[in-house]
């Protein structure tokens, strides 16, 4: 992987806190906008790396850090591959400061169509995973949430080239992440989890797990995913969880079952799950937990 140049330091922008296959394809979604991303190079500069002042570190520190929670922040990276900076909102754990020899896995998650980054930190991720870490639940972890703000396919909307290119290789320099793949995963909702399996399946060497939530394949994938899932080296599946509402539109439903039809028949390990719902916020965040608990559960637990 090379990494797309990225310019400049982070903007940081204040916030409160050969088997049988299906026969037929998958509904086309129509996207809400045309708008294309520009080819106009943008010009890059040398970023700086950033550094972290070492703290003392005791129990009592520890035990206030662990009570205060994690943070968010919200950077932006410029890359040729985007007309416009590429944001990202960034979930830091309890104890990140406090613990600088410290490394963390990283769990990337992209929101729905017409939403922006903001989508995960309101249905309440940041809130679940302090819980589930103080409570030594889960180990402590790193989620990034980037904003895509096309609503195009992958062959226009280079929203995912930026993330595999230069998103994960900044995160990975300017963060304490384990950067390897058994601790990085990614997920999404609706079309976040459209784009969980275009890059989770196309670039599999870089993620152990994919969750796809209420989520479908995005037209023009329907093609080389049979690839994508066949070029998988034997062991190297990545986790798979997919799950929607039994009352979600039809179209999305359909999608998501094509997929899991797929999945089935070429015998891919996965999840499937249809709970009661329908494709909305108040679906999503009665999940969150779960979606934590199952994304985190090959990170150990502090017990």
């Amino acid at each position: 992987m090379t990494p797309a140049q990225t310019g400049g330091a982070p903007t940081v922008i204040p916030v409160q806190t050969s088997q049988d296959i299906p026969t037929s394809e998958p509904p086309q979604f129509t996207p809400t906008s045309s708008t294309t991303p520009s080819s106009r190079p943008v010009s890059p500069t040398n970023a700086p790396i950033l550094t972290s002042t070492p703290v003392a570190t005791t129990q009592s520190n520890l035990s206030a850090c662990m009570m205060a929670g994690g943070r968010i922040e919200v950077n932006k990276i410029t890359t040729a591959l985007l007309h416009e900076p590429l944001v990202y909102r960034i979930y830091l754990p309890p104890c990140y400061d406090e613990e600088p020899q410290r490394s963390y896995p990283v769990l990337y998650l992209i929101h729905g169509q017409s939403y922006s980054d903001d989508q995960w930190d309101r249905l309440g991720v940041p809130k679940t995973a302090d819980r589930l870490i103080a409570k030594g639940e889960t180990a402590p972890f790193i989620v990034v949430m980037p904003r895509d703000r096309v609503w195009t396919e992958p062959t226009q909307d280079h929203f995912g080239l930026a993330v595999e290119q230069a998103l994960i290789p900044w995160v990975d320099t300017h963060y304490r992440t384990i950067a390897d793949r058994a601790h990085r995963e990614i997920g999404g909702l609706s079309r976040g989890g459209a784009w969980a399996v275009d890059l989770g399946f196309s670039h599999w060497e870089l993620f152990s797990a994919i969750g796809v939530h209420s989520g479908f394949v995005f037209h023009s994938d329907t093609t080389p995913i049979l690839q994508w899932l066949k070029d998988i080296p034997a062991g190297m599946v990545p986790r798979i969880y997919m799950d929607i509402g039994n009352a979600d539109r039809p179209e999305i439903t359909q999608g998501a079952k094509w997929l899991e039809d797929l999945l089935t028949k070429m015998e891919i390990p996965h999840e499937w799950h249809m709970f009661i719902g329908q494709h909305s916020e108040s679906y999503w965040g009665a999940h969150v937990e779960d979606y934590l608990r199952w994304y985190t559960m090959e990170w150990g637990s502090e017990d």
